[in-house]
């Protein structure tokens, strides 16, 4: 992942903050993932949702995005640890793609690296945000 700083709205990073709560004192497999996630959040900056941009991915988000190694797009819905599913394209705030796309506008890049190498996307489109919803009914 970059170095940027991320863009949370509150409601998301109160959230966030509450499963890193939590889990601290569960044995988890996502120990790892928890502690990159935390660290993303002392950094990040804090916006009332009113505020964040409609092309910014914010949690429940489906964010159409270009795999820059094979060319192929793809649509992720950014969801919290216990809605992910990948059949359904449904993916943990906590994996590593999660995390690298959450907080970043449309036209970024993101990064992260896997066995294999290097994972690079381009961020597309947001297709849905739940903020941009609420303000458009």
């Amino acid at each position: 992942m970059q170095g940027t700083k991320i863009i949370i709205t509150q409601t998301d990073y109160g959230r966030l903050r509450q499963i890193i709560e939590r889990s601290r004192d569960l044995p988890s497999k996502d120990a790892e993932h928890l502690d990159a996630l935390e660290h993303e959040l002392e950094s990040a900056i804090i916006a009332r949702a009113a505020d964040v941009s409609h092309d910014l991915v914010t949690m429940k988000s489906r964010v159409r995005v270009l795999d820059l190694g094979s060319g192929r797009e793809l649509v992720y819905q950014i969801v919290f640890p216990g809605e992910a599913d990948l059949a359904r394209n449904r993916i943990s705030v906590l994996a590593p793609i999660g995390m690298a796309l959450l907080g970043r506008p449309a036209g970024a890049v993101v990064e992260w690296q896997v066995p294999s190498g290097m994972r690079r996307l381009l961020i597309l489109e947001v297709e849905y945000q739940p903020e941009a919803a609420k303000a458009a009914a």
